[in-house]
Formats: structure tokens, C-alpha cells, sequence
């Protein structure tokens, strides 16, 4: 959990700035451009939730399979 709200706010912060740069920088802040850059946080946050508990999943399956006889 700690790592994706590092990823979210590192790559969120970068999205938002690249989609959102113009209200930035005349300060028209509205409430469905607040929302935007929520979810523009939201979205790197549940991708890297979801790719950690996939591959702890993954981990967790290897190590209960056999290991391949030679």
C-alpha cells in the first residue's frame, strides 16, 4: 500500500500537471476539474495496487507448485 501511494503521487502529480497545466496556471480551479485531478491520482494508485497483489499472487502459486523434475 505504501509503494502504490508513492507511484500514485509521483505519477499522478506528473499527470495532473500535463493535463491540467492551464488551469494551474490561471488558477480557475472548478469542482469537475478538482474531481479530474483526483482521479488522475486515483487511476496510477489502483494500477499499482492491482500489478503488487497480482504478483504476490503469482509468488504465492510458484512457491506451492513442485519444482520441475530434470
Amino acid at each position: 500500500m505504501k509503494r502504490s501511494l508513492k507511484v500514485a503521487a509521483v505519477v499522478g502529480t506528473v499527470l495532473a500537471v500535463i493535463n491540467h497545466y492551464d488551469m494551474f496556471l490561471s488558477g480557475a480551479f472548478t469542482t469537475r476539474r478538482c474531481v479530474q485531478i483526483l482521479v488522475t491520482y486515483l487511476v496510477p494508485f489502483c494500477v499499482s495496487t492491482v500489478s503488487s497483489a497480482l504478483h504476490g499472487r503469482a509468488m504465492e502459486l510458484a512457491a506451492q507448485s513442485p519444482a520441475p523434475s530434470k
